[in-house]
């Protein structure tokens, strides 16, 4: 193989993974951007703690709550426990955004997040995501691992 042709390979593979680690919306994404559905939240800050539990059951697969009320303005610290046998991941953001986001699971479903919006766990493993709702209306939060919203792992969180 040339040098040049190396060279080429080398890129092609970078960019290639650089895709693969891109989380949910592309460019523009970052941490601390606000979105249509608010911001990271600032964890030194008080904020509300909901419980978050991720299983599957029966052949189904659910969060439980799968339904959260927020307050406009309301800082939320999501604690999140993973009681399955499978990885599952929480990812808030608009029906939209999380509907195009599967798509690209679908592509690639070993794609990693690295976002304030999203964390994914292990079997008994436990997280958090810390968030502030600045606008209201009705979000989304689903489990984006090829398979898992399909069999009911999603649910709404309502900003008044």
């Amino acid at each position: 193989m040339t040098t040049a042709a190396f060279k080429l390979a080398a890129m092609a593979i970078l960019f290639s993974a650089g895709t693969a680690l891109a989380g949910p919306g592309g460019a523009g994404h970052g941490h601390g951007d606000e979105t249509a559905y608010g911001k990271p939240g600032d964890p030194k800050k008080p904020a509300r703690v909901v419980q978050v539990a991720m299983a599957e059951r029966d052949g189904k697969m659910s969060f439980i709550p799968d339904r959260i009320e927020v307050r406009r303005g309301e800082q939320v610290r999501f604690q999140l426990r993973n009681n399955g046998e499978l990885d599952h991941e929480l990812v808030l953001a608009t029906l939209e955004e999380n509907l195009k986001h599967a798509v690209e699971m679908q592509k690639n479903p070993d794609m990693e997040h690295d976002d304030p919006n999203a964390k994914r766990l292990a079997p008994k493993k436990t997280g958090e995501i810390v968030w502030a709702f600045t606008k209201v209306g009705e979000f989304d939060f689903s489990c984006l691992i090829p398979g898992h919203r399909e069999a009911g792992m999603t649910g709404k969180i309502i900003v008044k």
